[in-house]
C-alpha cells in the first residue's frame, strides 16, 4: 500500500470506531480481515496512524473545526507527525486508493489554525470531566503533562538479573539499537519511529531463555522502590500476569519467600510459564479457590506486601490511547473502592515493622495521595516512608530521579514528561507496632 492509501485506511478505521463505538484493537482487526491484501508493514503503519489519531483526537478536531474521522486524522498529521499542509495534500491527492483532496477550508485550517484559546482538556487531549483532577495534580502544567502522555511510548525491557547482566544483553540486542534506560539499572530501551512495528522480542533468544522481559521503566522502578529484600517474606497481592513479581524475585536475588496472588485468578494464568522461563524459584503462586483464603497462615508473618493496585490506568495512556476516551467517572469510583479493599486486606498480613508498597499506574490524586491519607486515618500504626528516602534506593541515579519526579507527602509520582516513563505513583508505608 502507498502512504496515501494508508491514510485513507486510517480514516476508515477511525470512522468505524466512532460509528460503532468499537475498541481500537477490534476495529483494526476487522479492517485487516476485510483487507487481507495488506501486508504486515501496512497493518503496522495503519495501526500507528490510528493510535496517533486517538492520542490527539480532541486537539485535531479543534484544529479542523469538526469532529469527523477525516478531520481527526488530518489534524493528527500536523500536530503529532509534524507534517505541513503541502505534505498532507500529497497524501490526500484524491487519486486511486487515496483520500479526497483537501478542501480550501481544510487548507486554511492546516496552515493557520492553532490551539491558542483551546480549553485545557482539548489542548491536552483528555476527557473534559477529568480536568478538575488534572488541575489538582498538575495545575498550570496540566496541558504539557497531558501532551507528553499523548506521544508513542518506547519499548522498554528489563534484564533478568537472576540469569544475566545488562551489559551482556546490550551487546546481544545491538541489532535492535537497544540502549540503557536513564533510571532503572536493569532497563533497556528501544526507540520506535512513528510507523515502526514493535520488534518481535518474544522471538529473541534472550527472551526465550528468560534473560529479558518487556516492562516499562516506570514499572521496573516501582518494583525496585518497593525494596523487597533478600531473605524476606513478601506478598505480591495483585500479581496479575506477574511482571512485577518477576522484578521482585530478581530484587530478592532469588532468596527469601515471595507469594504471588490475585483476586482474579484469570489474571494469574500467564504467570506460571513466565516464572519458569525466568528461573524465579522462590515464588509461590496461590490461586484463589472458592471461599478459601489463598493467604491463609500468613497473618502477622510478612515483611512486605506489594500492592500493584487496580486503577484507572491514566498513566498508561500513551500505550493505550483508546482507553482515555472510553473511561467514565463511574470507573474511578469503582477503582477507589477496590483500592480501599486491597489496602485494608494487606494489614493483617504484616508483622511489626512490616511495610506496604502501594503502586498505581495512575496520575490522579484520588487514587494516590488521597488513598494513602485515608489509609493512615484508618490505620494509625502506619506512616509513610519519606519519598526521598524511598527514591534513594536507586543508588547512583537517585539524585537526578528525585529532581525529576513529583514529590508528595505520601509518595512520589513519575510521568512521561518528567521521567520519560509511564505515569506511576509509589508510596511505602511502615508499620510501627
Amino acid at each position: 500500500m502507498t502512504p496515501a492509501a494508508r491514510i485513507a485506511a486510517a480514516i476508515e478505521v477511525i470512522a468505524s470506531i466512532d460509528a460503532m463505538r468499537l475498541p481500537a484493537a477490534q476495529a483494526l482487526k476487522e479492517w485487516g480481515v476485510a483487507h487481507r491484501f495488506a501486508g504486515s508493514g501496512d497493518r503496522a503503519a495503519i495501526s500507528g496512524l490510528v493510535y496517533d489519531t486517538l492520542r490527539r483526537r480532541a486537539s485535531s478536531s479543534w484544529l479542523l473545526g469538526e469532529n469527523s474521522a477525516r478531520a481527526q486524522v488530518l489534524g493528527m498529521l500536523k500536530l503529532e507527525r509534524g507534517l505541513d499542509v503541502e505534505a498532507i495534500a500529497k497524501l490526500c491527492s484524491g487519486e486511486r486508493h487515496a483520500a479526497d483532496q483537501l478542501s480550501e477550508r481544510e487548507r486554511v485550517a492546516l496552515t493557520s489554525a492553532s490551539l491558542d484559546g483551546a480549553p485545557s482538556h482539548v489542548a491536552g487531549d483528555y476527557p473534559e470531566w477529568l480536568d478538575p483532577a488534572f488541575t489538582r495534580v498538575f495545575g498550570d502544567e496540566r496541558v504539557a503533562e497531558a501532551i507528553a502522555m499523548s506521544h508513542r511510548a518506547p519499548l522498554d525491557l528489563r534484564v533478568n538479573t537472576l540469569s544475566s547482566e545488562r551489559d551482556k544483553i546490550l551487546a546481544s540486542l545491538r541489532h535492535l539499537r537497544a540502549q540503557p534506560t536513564p533510571w532503572s539499572p536493569d532497563g533497556l530501551r528501544i526507540l520506535l519511529d512513528a510507523d515502526a512495528r514493535s520488534p518481535g522480542i518474544q522471538a529473541e533468544p534472550d527472551f526465550i531463555k528468560g534473560a529479558i522481559e518487556v516492562q516499562d521503566e516506570g514499572s521496573q522502578l516501582a518494583a525496585l522502590l518497593s525494596d523487597a529484600r533478600e531473605g524476606e517474606t513478601v506478598v505480591d497481592l495483585c500479581a496479575g500476569a506477574g511482571g512485577k513479581t518477576l522484578a521482585l524475585a530478581a530484587a530478592m536475588a532469588g532468596r527469601g519467600r515471595l507469594i504471588a496472588t490475585d483476586a482474579d485468578k484469570r489474571q494469574l494464568a500467564p504467570i506460571h510459564e513466565r516464572l519458569k522461563r525466568a528461573g524465579a524459584h522462590n515464588v509461590e503462586v496461590r490461586t484463589p479457590r472458592g471461599s478459601e483464603d489463598p493467604l491463609g497462615g500468613l497473618a502477622g508473618r510478612c515483611d512486605l506486601v506489594v500492592i500493584d493496585a487496580p486503577c484507572t490506568g491514566t498513566g498508561t495512556w500513551r500505550r493505550n490511547p483508546d482507553a482515555k476516551w472510553r473511561i467514565r467517572p463511574g470507573a474511578l469510583e469503582i477503582r477507589i473502592r477496590d483500592q480501599i479493599e486491597v489496602l485494608d486486606r494487606a494489614v493483617p498480613l504484616l508483622k511489626r515493622g512490616g511495610r506496604i508498597a502501594y503502586i498505581t499506574c495512575s496520575v490522579l490524586q484520588e487514587e494516590n495521595s488521597d488513598q494513602i491519607s485515608a489509609f493512615i486515618a484508618r490505620h494509625n500504626d502506619f506512616a509513610p516512608v519519606p519519598p526521598i528516602s524511598v527514591a534513594s534506593k536507586l543508588g547512583p541515579s537517585a539524585k537526578g530521579f528525585c529532581d525529576s519526579i513529583r514529590l508528595f507527602d505520601e509518595g512520589l509520582l513519575m510521568t512521561p514528561r518528567r521521567t520519560g516513563t509511564d505515569g506511576f505513583f509509589v508510596a511505602v508505608l511502615k508499620r510501627s507496632h
